[in-house]
């Protein structure tokens, strides 16, 4: 479960294996360990994985189903349209 989030995570944000490792400081073998389910992240890695894809550890360890995204820094009408877009696609999706 873990391997398949880092690999969605991963590909949704159009990067490479080796992109995300330079984004964590770790080798694409690593990150391809991952995802097969080889291996699994430190603590500190899932910690630097969270904040890189901007989720919550329990979102990556499957404890919380719900995503979630840092909107500090946008204007309140930024976070309307990201509030917006986001039950547009729940309704797509039901």
């Amino acid at each position: 479960m873990l391997a398949d989030k880092i690999k969605c995570l991963r590909k949704a944000r159009g990067w490479t294996q080796a992109e995300l490792g330079q984004k964590v400081a770790l080798s694409r073998t690593g990150i391809n360990a991952w995802e097969q389910g080889l291996s699994m992240p430190s603590t500190a890695m899932l910690v630097e994985l969270a904040r890189v894809f901007a989720v919550s550890t329990d979102y990556l360890l499957g404890l919380d189903n719900v995503a979630s995204i840092d909107v500090s820094g946008l204007s309140e009408r930024d976070v309307a349209i990201l509030a917006e877009l986001a039950e547009r696609l729940r309704n797509n999706n039901a």
